[in-house]
């Protein structure tokens, strides 16, 4: 398999227009190479704030910069099996890296995807500095091969905590140089 980018930004939404803006905006403004980057969005089929805004405002940004994108329409979940809107998100994805994403969250460092990069062909789970750079990889980036081999990213709602302590324990959980703001 020779995925057509190297990352995927897995993000699930939910009725923070403004903010999806701002974060997807945080994320374009400071790759080194957007082209080789996939958005793939999440939203509930009842959120017509947040679909309306994609629509009217977000969609037409990402078409004026080119910038590959797949939004799915799913029945609401909710928080409790937010697992399962990242793992759909992950298998309808074609990138050699899984990036974890929130609405809310601010990407601060510029070249944030090469330095995800420098890592292809390692098989571990990397971790962004965060506020007082939690334990655990808040926002989770793991290789393809992970869902390749489980058929999922994590079988878990609480999947930041579930996919760190099986890198933990198999010791591939790495701290890369990428600051976020959440």
């Amino acid at each position: 398999m020779n995925p057509d980018f190297d990352i995927a930004i897995l993000l699930p939404t939910r009725g923070r227009a403004e903010s999806l803006e701002r974060s997807i905006c945080s994320l374009v403004d400071n790759a080194d190479n957007i082209q080789r980057v996939q958005f793939m969005f999440g939203f509930d089929d009842d959120d017509s704030v947040g679909s309306e805004h994609f629509t009217n405002v977000v969609q037409p940004y990402l078409d004026k910069k080119k910038i590959n994108y797949t939004a799915l329409s799913f029945e609401p979940m909710g928080y409790i099996r937010l697992n399962e809107y990242v793992n759909e998100l992950a298998r309808n994805s074609d990138a050699r890296w899984l990036v974890f994403w929130n609405d809310d969250a601010i990407m601060e460092t510029t070249g944030w995807d090469k330095e995800i990069s420098k890592h292809t062909g390692e098989f571990k789970l990397l971790a962004v500095h965060t506020h007082r750079d939690h334990p655990y990889s808040i926002f989770p980036i793991a290789p393809v091969q992970w869902l390749e081999t489980l058929g999922y990213l994590s079988p878990h709602q609480i999947s930041d905590a579930w996919l760190s302590q099986q890198a933990y324990m198999l010791d591939i959980w790495e701290r890369i140089e990428v600051y976020v703001t959440h």
